[in-house]
């Protein structure tokens, strides 16, 4: 049912996090850009941060295009993966992490059009763990690559970002897909932008490898569980699907070009078809 006649519609978009497989989200961006869905409000975790914070530059479909080339620099920059003899290097100097976040920030300086956050055209937020406090902190003014960066600082692949005093890691420890705080800052209808780990059903593991991931796949999901069955059922919920036949919790092996590129596609196919869908006009109304 769609929200009274006057009630100010208020459209989030809520991106979860998952590494490279961020890429899915470059997809389901396009789709709702070319279907004429503009946001009035974006929220993102980890990578979500970092696609969330240019589609708040340009919700447009030129912007999605945009967003998939910065996908490339990603790739070709070495962001999230590096060569492996230069990660050990890396891991005996400062033994905490793998990878400088060096080479991100240098990508979102460089791209995105604002240094700050409240510059952006579309309100954003993301979120980030403090360490010292044991808690979430919503990133919505200051330098917006301080925010992203230390959203997307994956515990023991990147060190902690440092900002007022306070040390913080990836914001999928403590919101994994933020649709609660879309609610509380008072969303109409919520765009679901996940990266296809939620469609795949948990099983009990089978080796002693898997134990840890299960353990951790079940820590990230439980929150957003819980924060989807609250919705109201007057919030046109959409949870755009990835088109994935697989999504897997550890996704380093997604680096390369050629299945970053797919994982984009099938998501854009797999969400242009549910925007046209009948299901998708009924969530809206």
């Amino acid at each position: 049912m769609a929200p009274g006649p006057q009630t100010v519609r208020r459209t989030a978009y809520v991106l979860g996090g998952g590494g490279i497989l961020g890429t899915t989200q470059v997809g389901m961006l396009r789709a709702l850009a070319e279907h004429g869905v503009r946001p009035d409000l974006v929220l993102g975790t980890s990578i979500g941060a970092l696609n969330g914070a240019f589609v708040a530059a340009d919700p447009s479909p030129a912007g999605a295009q945009r967003l998939a080339e910065v996908w490339q620099a990603v790739r070709s920059e070495g962001a999230f993966l590096e060569n492996p003899v230069r990660q050990a290097a890396r891991v005996a100097r400062y033994r905490t992490h793998l990878l400088s976040n060096a080479p991100l920030r240098s990508i979102i300086d460089r791209r995105l059009p604002v240094d700050r956050i409240e510059d952006l055209p579309v309100a954003f937020q993301c979120v980030a763990a403090s360490i010292e406090r044991a808690d979430s902190r919503w990133f919505d003014a200051g330098p917006v690559t301080d925010a992203v960066v230390a959203s997307c600082s994956v515990p023991g692949l990147f060190p902690p970002v440092v900002i007022d005093g306070e040390h913080y890691l990836d914001g999928g420890l403590v919101h994994s897909i933020p649709v609660g705080r879309a609610l509380e800052l008072g969303a109409t209808e919520i765009y679901v932008l996940q990266v296809g780990r939620v469609e795949q059903p948990l099983r009990p593991p089978r080796r002693p490898w898997e134990v840890a991931t299960v353990a951790f796949e079940i820590s990230r999901r439980h929150r957003f569980v819980h924060e989807m069955a609250s919705v109201p059922g007057d919030i046109p919920l959409h949870l755009l699907p990835s088109g994935a036949p697989t999504s897997p919790n550890l996704s380093l092996g997604y680096g390369r070009s050629g299945r970053m590129s797919e994982r984009m596609e099938q998501a854009y196919v797999a969400s242009t078809a549910y925007l046209q869908s009948p299901r998708a006009r009924d969530e809206e109304g």
